[in-house]
């Protein structure tokens, strides 16, 4: 065997690591039925507003490839290393997992990366990624959850999908004052403070007679629709689902809130809202949907049935009875046979329902937490919190998903608790004790 001199193996090395790189940056192609019949994983590398059903152009297909999975490239700035890892194996991804990407060559190209640097090898590309429009799939009412370009082109008068058929506004929700809002908001937005749509002591929502006239004052009839956002998705959700029952027709929130607006660069304004005409006639009865709202006597008649669900959006600390979750609220424990529903770390995150920017997780990753408290799409579902807001919020996603039958108890625990002949739970259990 002749010997290779060393510039002839040196030479031999750098092509063998240049078709590397260029192996790393051109990864072969698998078409969906292959990635299928290797038991491996899609991933959806665009913004979740495209996954979940937008197009990205006007004549754009609508939604994602079946069963694939959302991560987002915009994401990654936002996700440690071991964040990944847990998404990963809560999605049941091994480095042996064949998996196959699409989006943007450059998204693909920073998930490519980013796996690879986890242990990922079998990382290629879906060849025949959203070809075919009669396969995808979408939230069934994506069009409830705005994502920010599109109301930036909507207040610009250019054409979007899915554009509202009459007047429309634009709100931010929030606590009390308008102080972040006075310093930098949405153009042309208005302010609502959550004070109008629920008061003390239980803060459940106000009357229907106020409520009518709050609708008033910010110009709302029936047939408006409203596009609300807050620093706080729940804020925005709180009123979005109280405008529901009213009977507002047409009601969406900004998914992610006002951070998705800020972190993508589009204008803002500062200062006090403009004046607003308002409205002399709601155009219709209110409330339009009081079935959107339940009481503590149909909240009890939910309790332990196949067909139905009392479901708790609350802290995992809070259900087990560690802590009430609020300083004005002392008792502590669960209504007895809820299911739990997940919520985030404490009464003031969301964390289980989020993406890693704040936006709406995927609705397979929402029903599939939720099933595991047998918590389904079939049954009348009825969600609540300590006061009404993260219950507000699962209940715009499940309105997203198209759930038909979903409703909030606005009492919630504050007014459950404050009854001493109710049922209550605590410590660690599991769904077992709501059936």
């Amino acid at each position: 065997m002749k010997r290779v001199s060393q510039l002839t193996a040196l030479a031999l090395l750098c092509g063998l690591a240049s078709m590397s790189s260029l192996a790393a940056e051109m990864p072969h192609s698998l078409t969906l039925e292959q990635i299928q019949q290797q038991h491996g994983a899609v991933i959806d590398t665009r913004a979740s507003a495209f996954y979940n059903g937008w197009p990205q152009t006007l004549t754009g297909t609508s939604g994602h490839e079946p069963a694939a999975l959302n991560l987002s490239a915009s994401w990654l700035g936002a996700m440690s290393d071991e964040q990944l890892a847990r998404w990963a194996k809560q999605h049941q991804l091994t480095p042996e997992t064949a998996i196959a990407l699409y989006g943007s060559e450059a998204d693909n190209k920073a998930i490519q990366a980013r796996l690879e640097k986890a242990g990922y090898r079998r990382v290629s590309l879906l060849s025949d990624a959203l070809q075919t429009a009669s396969r995808l799939q979408r939230l069934p009412h994506f069009e409830q959850l705005v994502y920010p370009q599109w109301l930036h082109q909507l207040q610009q008068k250019k054409p979007v999908v899915a554009a509202p058929t009459g007047d429309w506004k634009v709100l931010e929700a929030g606590w009390g004052a308008p102080k972040y809002y006075l310093l930098s908001h949405i153009p042309g937005a208005g302010y609502i403070d959550t004070n109008e749509v629920e008061s003390e002591p239980l803060w459940n929502k106000v009357s229907d007679d106020k409520l009518k006239a709050m609708l008033a004052k910010h110009g709302v009839r029936h047939d408006t629709t409203v596009i609300l956002y807050g620093r706080d998705v729940y804020a925005a959700a709180r009123v979005a689902q109280i405008m529901l029952y009213a009977g507002v027709k047409d009601v969406r929130i900004l998914d992610g809130g006002w951070k998705t607006w800020s972190d993508a660069g589009l204008p803002v304004e500062r200062g006090t809202p403009a004046d607003v005409k308002s409205a002399p006639d709601f155009g219709a009865p209110v409330p339009g949907q009081p079935q959107l709202m339940v009481d503590m006597e149909q909240a009890r008649g939910m309790l332990h049935r196949q067909d139905a669900s009392l479901v708790s959006i609350r802290s995992w600390p809070e259900f087990t009875g560690v802590t009430s979750g609020y300083s004005y609220i002392k008792p502590k424990g669960e209504i007895a046979g809820a299911r739990w529903g997940h919520a985030g770390s404490d009464a003031t995150h969301m964390e289980d329902f989020h993406n890693p920017d704040g936006t709406m997780r995927s609705a397979d990753d929402i029903a599939a937490m939720w099933k595991t408290w047998n918590i389904q799409p079939e049954q009348h579902v009825a969600f609540y919190c300590g006061t009404g807001w993260r219950a507000s919020e699962a209940f715009m996603y499940a309105r997203a998903m198209g759930w038909k039958n979903v409703s909030v108890y606005d009492g919630g625990w504050y007014e459950w608790s404050s009854h001493p002949q109710n049922p209550v739970s605590t410590g660690e259990r599991g769904p077992e004790s709501s059936r």
